[in-house]
């Protein structure tokens, strides 16, 4: 139970409820508190730019159907958790845009759940880079659902991706309460030589003697020779009926990221699982 604080983004896209219930079963099996915060789209800079006052007449239209397409999310939010049997939640109401907004509410909570882009249907003033950017910026652990797919249990079978970084070790240390009541875990490292003598003399060994302290039953796998890291960890997670993907961020730069190809932007972009990132 150390989660206390669950924040899940709330809007109209057709993910929210698949990603809802699963921030209520988060928020129930820690007997946390649950927060649902849906954002107007609108930028607190957008009434301070030029002097407009959002009670100007012909802005006033506009604001209000904003205001008015979170307050319905919102209430299907309440709905749900209420449903789902959630007894301390919130709903939040916020005048901003999605990715600064939710990044600086994550601030305050334990853990922040999204979802991934949907592609197939983009939801209305969600920035399509949405996910990279609250990485990028929220400072607190994010799972991310993939799009367009149903919510099921999570942790009991558990991935991870280890290659030593900053990255990795917060994203596996902010997970150990779940990684804890997992039935197996995989961790995985690819190319230990790539990352020097990061690794020590068995790749793996440590970050697993390190978990086992914490009461985490883990196995360890190590392959060399894999070019696209990003797909072979998806293939591995697949093969191993994994439920979810942790791993560290952007560890290289945000342009790193892009140059390269980039191990996280892969994930993103195509992971089928829940992933459990942070950076």
């Amino acid at each position: 139970m150390w989660y206390k604080t669950v924040l899940v983004h709330v809007d109209q896209g057709r993910d929210a409820s698949s990603r809802i219930a699963i921030a209520a079963q988060i928020a129930l099996d820690n007997q946390a508190h649950l927060v649902g915060a849906a954002m107007t789209g609108m930028s607190p800079s957008v009434f301070a730019a030029a002097g407009l006052n959002p009670a100007v007449p012909p802005l006033l239209l506009s604001f209000d159907a904003l205001r008015e397409e979170s307050t319905q999310a919102l209430d299907a939010f309440e709905q749900q958790v209420v449903a789902f049997g959630v007894a301390s939640y919130e709903r939040r109401q916020l005048e901003d845009q999605a990715g600064p907004g939710m990044s600086m509410q994550a601030r305050y909570a334990d853990l922040l759940v999204i979802s991934q882009a949907d592609r197939a249907s983009p939801a209305p003033r969600l920035r399509a880079d949405f996910p990279e950017y609250v990485l990028l910026n929220c400072a607190r652990p994010v799972l991310v659902v993939p799009a367009g797919t149903p919510p099921a249990p999570l942790g009991k079978r558990v991935m991870i991706g280890w290659n030593g970084s900053r990255e990795a070790t917060r994203a596996i240390t902010s997970a150990i309460p779940l990684l804890k009541d997992a039935q197996q875990v995989d961790i995985v490292v690819l190319n230990p030589a790539s990352e020097g003598d990061m690794h020590g003399p068995l790749a793996g060994a440590d970050i697993a003697l390190f978990l086992a302290r914490h009461g985490v039953k883990v196995d360890v796998r190590s392959r060399s020779g894999v070019a696209d890291v990003g797909a072979v960890l998806l293939a591995l997670a697949a093969d191993a009926g994994a439920d979810l993907l942790v791993m560290g961020a952007y560890g290289h730069s945000r342009i790193g990221e892009i140059l390269l190809g980039g191990v996280t932007r892969t994930l993103l972009a195509s992971a089928r699982l829940p992933l459990w990132m942070a950076r």
